[in-house]
C-alpha cells in the first residue's frame, strides 16, 4: 500500500521532472488542500525526502501565501564521492576535519584552489560566531551547501 508521503513525494519529483530548469516553485498551502491533508505533512515529505543530502535544495518563504522553492541538484561530478562527503560531514564537524575534506577535494582535482579558499574562508572559526558546539553544526551546514553547490552544477 502507498502511503501519502509516497503519494505526495511522487507529486512533486513528476513536476522537477517536467520542469526546464529541475526547480519548482509551490504553495504549502495549497499542495495540502490538492491532497487533502495537513500542511505538516507537506513539511515532513519535504523534510524527508527532499534533503540536501538527496539532492535537492528547499528554499522557503512564510507569510503573504508562502511559497517554497524544491531545486534538483544535477550531479555532473562524482555521485558517490558526493554522498560520501556528506556522510563524512553529518551532523557537525570541526574546522580542521572540514579544511581535511576541501584539501582532499582539491588535490582529487574535484574542487578548484578558488573554490577551496572560498570555502575554507566560509568555514572558519572567525566566521562564525556561535558556541563552539552550535558553530560546528553551523559550520556543517555551511559546508555542505556550499560543497553541493560546487560538486553538483560544477
Amino acid at each position: 500500500m502507498t502511503t501519502m508521503s509516497s503519494i505526495i513525494e511522487a507529486f512533486i519529483k513528476d513536476l522537477i521532472k517536467k520542469s526546464d530548469d529541475n526547480l519548482i516553485e509551490i504553495q504549502r498551502n495549497e499542495l495540502a488542500k490538492h491532497f487533502n491533508c495537513a500542511p505538516s505533512q507537506i513539511n515532513y515529505v519535504l523534510m524527508t525526502r527532499f534533503s540536501l543530502s538527496q539532492g535537492y535544495i528547499i528554499e522557503s518563504q512564510r507569510g503573504g501565501g508562502g511559497y517554497i522553492k524544491i531545486k534538483q541538484m544535477i550531479m555532473n561530478r562524482n555521485r558517490a564521492l558526493y554522498h560520501m562527503i556528506f556522510d563524512e560531514i553529518g551532523n557537525s564537524i570541526t574546522a580542521q576535519q572540514g579544511q581535511r575534506i576541501i584539501t582532499y577535494l582539491v588535490d582529487g582535482n574535484k574542487i578548484t584552489e578558488r573554490e577551496a579558499k572560498i570555502i575554507k574562508v566560509a568555514i572558519d572559526a572567525s566566521a562564525i560566531n556561535a558556541s563552539a558546539e552550535y558553530r560546528n553544526q553551523l559550520r556543517a551546514k555551511i559546508l555542505k551547501n556550499m560543497l553541493s553547490i560546487v560538486l553538483g552544477e560544477g
